[in-house]
């Protein structure tokens, strides 16, 4: 009797972009050029193309809970992915669902658009706090959704480790903070975790993943993109560090296959598909 297998199974919990260049849109992309199977739990539609969003209309709290619950009695996924999640309600369904599963979850807190677009309620961005944070494998803010979350400064190491810490201290095991909205020739974020015991006895407690800066507007939806190249390559087996830093790469490249590629008339999407995987049986 033949043995029965599948694939890598990922769950993303996140809004739809009409523009097909983030959200749901870009995590589906990612999954499939990263050879894992990708399930989507919809939170909020919106309008937006590559110069912005220009409306946002959040699902009911209820269809967003019965179509996680939908998907994990059935498929079962090893790794969630939540991204735009809208208000507070939506958060508290996110996280009922989610809390009768043994799950990892990558939490990208989107929280405003790169055009200035609020895509999360103030009372939500609590909530989420309160109740997603402690069920986290990793948080993936940029520096503006590190600011808007612990009120602090993060413009020297000594800031940006202290803010982590107030993040870690509520409950996320760990804390990839995103450098992309820096200036300089090289892009630098920071994962911040809890201290452990390494190999050489020492407490470390931070690691660092650098990248060129790609001269280019084809940014849209990197965020997603990441944050769902992690989860893919945990889905895949591979270490919390060891998916970040294959994350890291697959997004660089992506957007270097795309620098001189015009979609639309503002920010455009990156190259989900440089190099696609073959679907990975297990």
């Amino acid at each position: 009797m033949n043995q029965i297998k599948s694939y890598p199974i990922v769950l993303s919990i996140a809004g739809s972009d009409s523009s097909g260049g983030a959200g749901i849109q870009a995590d589906l992309k990612t999954f499939s050029a990263l050879g894992v199977y990708g399930a989507t739990a919809i939170t909020a539609i919106t309008a937006q193309n590559t110069l912005g969003v220009k409306s946002q209309f959040a699902l009911n709290p209820k269809m967003v809970y019965e179509q996680i619950v939908a998907v994990m009695e059935d498929l079962n996924p090893s790794v969630v992915k939540i991204g735009m999640l809208s208000n507070e309600k939506i958060v508290e369904a996110v996280a009922e669902a989610l809390s009768h599963y043994k799950l990892k979850i990558i939490l990208d807190p989107v929280i405003v658009s790169s055009s200035g677009h609020r895509l999360l309620s103030l009372e939500a961005q609590e909530t989420i706090k309160e109740r997603l944070l402690p069920m986290s494998e990793l948080i993936t803010p940029n520096i503006p959704e590190m600011i808007a979350l612990t009120g602090m400064p993060v413009s020297t190491f000594e800031e940006k480790e202290k803010a982590a810490d107030y993040l870690l201290n509520l409950g996320a095991k760990s804390v990839l903070l995103k450098g992309g909205h820096e200036e300089g020739d090289v892009k630098t974020d920071f994962l911040f975790y809890k201290g452990q015991q390494s190999t050489d006895n020492s407490q470390q407690t931070f690691l660092s993943f650098s990248s060129e800066t790609i001269q280019t507007n084809n940014i849209h939806g990197t965020g997603c993109t990441l944050s769902s190249a992690i989860a893919a390559f945990v889905a895949r087996g591979l270490s919390l560090e060891d998916s970040i830093s294959e994350a890291k790469k697959y997004v660089t490249e992506a957007i270097r296959n795309a620098a001189d590629i015009r979609i639309g008339h503002g920010f455009g999407p990156v190259n989900h598909f440089f190099n696609p995987q073959k679907m990975i049986v297990l």
